[in-house]
């Protein structure tokens, strides 16, 4: 594949800024936004200037228990094929548990959450890796992701768990360098190890982002600023090798043009003080792996059953996110201070997306919409997705005679007869229903 040099995550809010950006040769789209036949106009103009297109997903769960759903691996490769990408990136993270492995309610994060870095979890990520691999038509990346807390037990670090990764399926990997930094603030991992002991020969490109940090957590926002300290992992990075490409992610509060500009000017100079330091042949040496008795190269983690690996993953998963969405126990061995902020951040990120892809829901309630809407979610925990989600919030307050400004409730009652039915229903059926569809 032919380096991609500079980029920026495209966003409409920001389409217009990206397509008068200098120096900028390809973007990056998040998947599950783009209709491949009905791709924006703005995106269209990029490509027919030869700037490269890649589809980012947010929703496959390749970390999960479950094997990869076949119609989100289809819908991928469709957006794939209609950008004309060179390769399709994902994450390693889980978004959704329960269901058939566990005979319990399926449940949905709504976010990227850590997978334990353990035995088990490697062997269910190879295996759902190659599923995701033989289903796309072009090259597959994944992406680490920052974390607020650490699983208990785990029994190797990131970089390990990466190397066995990409040695047992050959995925290529999109380095997150500010999600070393959440992770060296929130969990104390030294970046410096982690590149270390990372297979950078593998690398497909970088991203760098913003965050903020509160209460001694650093939170992974993609709507600030790029910090010092990320721009120093990045240059440390490129010290070790060159990276094919370098992405600047920002997701909300986009800042003017000339901001967006000297941010990427600033990562420029970060890998070009890199490479000022980079080792004569290029490539800084990792650690040897372990090596078996006759010469040979011995994983680090020999697999196993594929089967079992599953079934105990899926109930540690399900146990972890029912604990952050469904207010029951934390697991035995968690922080439960920052599986609380964790709880908080899931909510918080729910009800800012539901507010976008239904803003007549907060232009309706007002100031009201969010205390409301995190009234629910402690409540209802989210089982399909978030316009699915938006029409059972809106529901839930009617069933309870809610708004109580009767303007108010009238133009949320009829947006929900547009959306979900002929009528509303009487309140003591619908709370009826609600439970029902919750005991499902």
């Amino acid at each position: 594949m032919e380096p991609l040099g500079t980029g920026i995550g495209w966003r409409p809010e920001i389409a217009d800024a990206v397509a008068g950006l200098p120096g900028v040769d390809w973007v990056e789209v998040v998947a599950e936004n783009v209709c491949p036949g009905h791709l924006p106009e703005p995106l269209l103009r990029l490509r027919a200037r030869g700037v490269t297109v890649v589809p980012h997903g947010v929703s496959l769960g390749l970390g999960g228990a479950d094997r990869p759903d076949a119609d989100r691996l289809a819908a991928l490769a469709e957006r794939a094929e209609a950008l004309g990408s060179p390769l399709v990136t994902e994450h390693i993270a889980f978004v959704r548990a329960g269901g058939p492995l566990t005979a319990s309610p399926r449940l949905e994060a709504g976010h990227l959450l850590p997978v334990p870095r353990t035995r088990d979890a490697l062997d269910v990520l190879c295996e759902n890796v190659r599923v995701a691999q033989d289903a796309l038509p072009v090259p597959l990346a994944v992406e680490n992701i920052a974390a607020l807390f650490s699983w208990p037990g785990e029994e190797m670090t990131e970089g390990q768990f990466l190397y066995d990764l990409a040695d047992r399926t050959g995925v290529r990997l999109l380095i997150d360098v500010a999600n070393l930094h959440t992770n060296h603030v929130n969990r104390g991992e030294d970046p410096a190890e982690a590149l270390a002991e990372l297979p950078l020969e593998a690398l497909a490109y970088v991203h760098v982002a913003g965050g903020f940090q509160r209460d001694g957590v650093w939170h992974d926002s993609h709507a600030h600023p790029v910090p010092r300290p990320v721009l120093d992992i990045l240059t440390d990075l490129a010290s070790r090798v060159r990276p094919p490409g370098v992405l600047l992610e920002r997701d909300e509060n986009f800042p003017a043009p000339a901001e967006l500009e000297r941010e990427l000017t600033a990562i420029g100079e970060a890998v070009a003080k890199g490479r000022a330091q980079a080792a004569p042949d290029g490539l800084r040496k990792r650690p040897a792996a372990p090596s078996a008795p006759d010469g040979s190269r011995q994983r680090l983690t020999p697999p196993s059953s594929p089967d079992g690996s599953r079934q105990r993953l899926a109930l540690r998963q399900t146990a972890l996110l029912s604990a952050l969405v469904a207010g029951t126990p934390a697991p035995e061995g968690f922080d439960r201070a920052r599986l609380r902020v964790q709880s908080r951040a899931l909510a918080g990120k729910r009800a800012d997306v539901v507010a976008k892809v239904a803003p007549e829901l907060p232009r309706i309630l007002g100031g009201g919409y969010r205390p409301a809407f995190l009234a629910y979610a402690h409540a209802h925990p989210m089982t399909g997705g978030y316009r699915r989600d938006a029409l059972d919030f809106a529901g839930s307050l009617l069933d309870a005679g809610r708004p109580q400004e009767a303007r108010a409730r009238r133009e949320l009652r009829q947006w929900w007869r547009e959306r979900s039915g002929p009528a509303p229903r009487p309140a003591r059926l619908g709370r009826r229903l609600l439970g029902r569809r919750s005991a499902v």
